[in-house]
């Protein structure tokens, strides 16, 4: 009789043991799902950087007319972004969501064009806009 008691109170030791290891991953794995949830997966935001990637470096003022288009249509739809927009900045000034003007780009001036990346998520967060007084004579 005394080995019967021995074995039960084991066994329920062992079941113990268990059911703490199984309780320890499963709280594991959810503080790990909620580290690694930034809101987008990692195909969205490349996604997401892939529309703007096109107007990076050296383009003509009819190509930052363009960009400058997709990124009002992007912040337009900022509920699908999560309510992230993109903000542009201008020979150094920075405008956001529906506060940017094409006014001041020329079609036939050469401007660079520099992505800024947030750093968390890693999506496009600024685009800057600087005049290279290049100036193209139609030729």
């Amino acid at each position: 009789m005394e080995n019967a008691s021995k074995a039960l109170i084991i066994a329920g030791a062992i079941l113990l043991a268990i059911l703490l290891i199984s309780l320890g991953i499963m709280i594991y794995n959810q503080a790990q799902d909620t580290v690694s949830d930034s809101g987008m997966d990692q195909a969205a935001v490349t996604s997401f950087n892939n529309q703007f990637l096109k107007y990076e470096g050296n383009i003509k003022g009819t190509l930052v007319k363009a960009m400058i288009q997709e990124v009002l249509a992007v912040n337009a739809e900022k509920d699908s972004n999560d309510g992230y927009t993109v903000k542009v900045g201008i020979n150094g000034a920075t405008a956001t969501a529906t506060d940017i003007s094409t006014s001041s780009i020329s079609n036939n001036k050469t401007y660079s064009v520099k992505l800024s990346y947030n750093g968390a998520g890693g999506r496009v967060d600024k685009i800057t806009v600087q005049d290279t007084n290049e100036e193209d004579d139609g030729t």
